[in-house]
């Protein structure tokens, strides 16, 4: 699916979103949604993955619903980068200027959304980041901190990115940058998806900066973090610089393409 660079007016360009997906998420949805919308001007999308736990009713039923909270529900679970791409078309054909991305398990602080939004103002991506001054995470124990790192250390030596926290879940972007890197034609999914975007930017040129916020592991609900997505992201990520330094084409190339 290839993705134009939307054509935007000063009063598009201001405009912002929040995309949020979710699967099974109805123990957190309300908080995230009252905390979201208390701190910043933004709508809201819920992209829901048909959440047998009631998710999307919870949505549907909310007074902001139409006005303030959007809601997409899909026929499937198929992914995390599935759920995202179908909310950034949605936000891309709404014509929103900005748009964040974040977890609907409140692992990201919804406080550091108006943060995100400003960076924008100066650069093209905006990364909430764990690993710059500021940063942290709460409510990891030792074991998970130390494949967190790991993992970052991993993606950032064998792409050669300068984004100390390349597997970041919570972003911003401006329209035309999400149009530039080719977000709506990858084919990623889980914890490559972020990654795949992060890469994209900095080899496209774009301007990235990171913006600390303390991530905290999720208190209700189950995490959809599996062995077989971490497998993904290591195999792509090593595919990506194979195909760099073979001069094949990447996914975004073959989408502009």
């Amino acid at each position: 699916m290839s993705c134009p660079t939307p054509r935007r007016g000063a009063e598009d360009q201001a405009r912002s979103v929040v995309v949020i997906p979710t699967y099974n998420e109805r123990e957190n949805i309300d908080a995230i949604l009252n905390r979201v919308l208390a701190v910043t001007d933004s709508d809201i999308l819920v992209v829901d993955d048909s959440s047998p736990d009631g998710t999307a009713s919870l949505v549907a039923g909310r007074p902001e619903r139409g006005r303030r909270v959007h809601l997409v529900v899909r026929a499937e679970k198929t992914g995390l980068g599935a759920a995202y791409r179908e909310g950034f078309a949605w936000v891309l054909d709404h014509g929103y200027g900005r748009i964040v991305q974040m977890d609907a398990d409140l692992s990201h602080p919804p406080e550091r959304v108006p943060a995100l939004l400003a960076a924008l103002d100066d650069h093209d991506v905006a990364v909430g980041s764990r690993y710059v001054a500021g940063g942290g995470v709460r409510n990891w124990a030792l074991g998970r901190r130390l494949i967190s790192w790991a993992g970052n250390q991993y993606v950032r030596l064998v792409l050669g990115l300068p984004v100390r926290d390349a597997t970041a879940g919570f972003k911003a972007f401006r329209a035309e940058a999400l149009a530039s890197i080719g977000a709506l034609g990858s084919h990623s999914n889980g914890y490559c998806f972020q990654i795949e975007n992060t890469w994209q930017a900095v080899r496209h040129g774009l301007s990235v900066v990171e913006v600390p916020i303390t991530f905290t592991d999720r208190t209700r609900g189950e995490s959809k973090m599996s062995g077989s997505i971490v497998l993904e992201a290591v195999l792509r990520v090593l595919r990506w610089r194979v195909d760099e330094l073979t001069h094949r084409p990447t996914g975004a190339e073959r989408v502009a393409a």
